[in-house]
């Protein structure tokens, strides 16, 4: 597994991370933890370093999961974490006052069995907290050694600015995949110029750019892709055609469309770490090779011009979710 740079924070982690949410948040019935736990070692063994989990996720089961998982080789791997909705609890709404911080970070630090943090992302941007009293937070946090680095999750350009003029930015983490490309327009030029890392969530598409979903495809009642409009039958049938450009260019490069779709995502900058999840060994294991599918100019350009013919259908979040965005 070859390493990457986060950005100018000296935060090194390997190239393919772990998003750990799905293990038992989000996307149906949760795994059995002995099976989640041994799949995470494994993940880790295949070459993974940097897992990502939340106090949301759960809330707190999935921290606890990770702490589990990670602590006979802690010193090994880097865990990001997140704060930034009240109680834990991401149907609420946000939190982000500095005592609510401070809590949650004593209290991932307890469920994660460690003494400190190596990346404290808020979660999203609270419109009732000054940006500036978030990042001073995090830079006391910091200073203590609880917490090694500072992200943000789904900012928008002008609190990543905020944030990184009182507490260094290490880690912008957004969505970001073939089928979602907002953040080309400004935050990808803002950690450019900052030297701030970047971590696509949902590098595949929520699944999508698999190729294993298609509009026949049913979902478990609890599955957060229900209430997604881009995954309604009609706009899963008129996404295929995404789907049909990566499979054909994975057929010749012996590869699958979810690599070529991860590999896309590894060639546009060198501190780009996206963090596909599964809960599948054989998933995994496909996601951690896509470090290794070479994509050559040429096949660059011609995932552009494919691009540039075809408008996905339907919104990435209903829309009281993507208000919570790009603040």
């Amino acid at each position: 597994m070859k390493h990457r740079q986060l950005g100018k924070s000296g935060l090194e982690v390997s190239a393919i991370g772990f998003g750990c949410m799905g293990l038992n948040f989000a996307y149906g019935p949760a795994m059995d933890k002995g099976n989640a736990i041994a799949l995470i070692r494994s993940a880790f063994e295949a070459g993974v370093t940097f897992f990502d989990t939340a106090e949301a996720y759960g809330p707190f089961t999935n921290e606890e999961l990770v702490g589990e998982a990670l602590a006979p080789i802690r010193d090994k791997v880097v865990i990001a974490t997140k704060f930034g909705f009240k109680d834990g609890d991401s149907t609420v709404g946000m939190d982000s006052r500095p005592e609510r911080i401070r809590a949650v970070a004593e209290a991932a630090l307890r469920r994660l069995k460690t003494d400190r943090i190596d990346l404290f992302y808020q979660h999203r941007v609270d419109p009732n907290v000054p940006m500036e009293d978030v990042a001073g937070t995090v830079k006391a946090l910091i200073q203590e050694g609880k917490v090694k680095h500072f992200g943000l999750s789904e900012a928008g350009v002008e609190s990543i600015r905020r944030a990184h003029a009182v507490q260094p930015v290490a880690a912008v983490q957004s969505e970001y995949s073939l089928w979602w490309r907002a953040p080309e327009a400004e935050v990808l030029p803002v950690c450019e110029e900052l030297g701030i890392g970047f971590v696509p969530f949902s590098p595949l598409g929520k699944g999508f750019l698999t190729g294993k979903i298609d509009a026949s495809t049913t979902f478990a009642k609890d599955d957060f892709r229900n209430i997604v409009p881009r995954f309604s039958a009609e706009n899963r049938q008129a996404n295929q055609v995404l789907v049909g450009l990566l499979e054909s260019l994975a057929t010749e490069k012996k590869a699958t469309a979810a690599q070529i779709a991860l590999a896309w995502l590894l060639a546009q900058k060198s501190w780009i770490v996206p963090i596909p999840g599964t809960t599948k060994l054989h998933r995994m294991q496909e996601n951690v090779g896509a470090a290794a599918v070479e994509l050559a100019a040429e096949d660059l350009q011609r995932i552009r011009d494919a691009l540039a013919q075809i408008t996905v259908q339907g919104d990435r979040y209903p829309a009281s979710l993507a208000a919570r965005a790009g603040r």
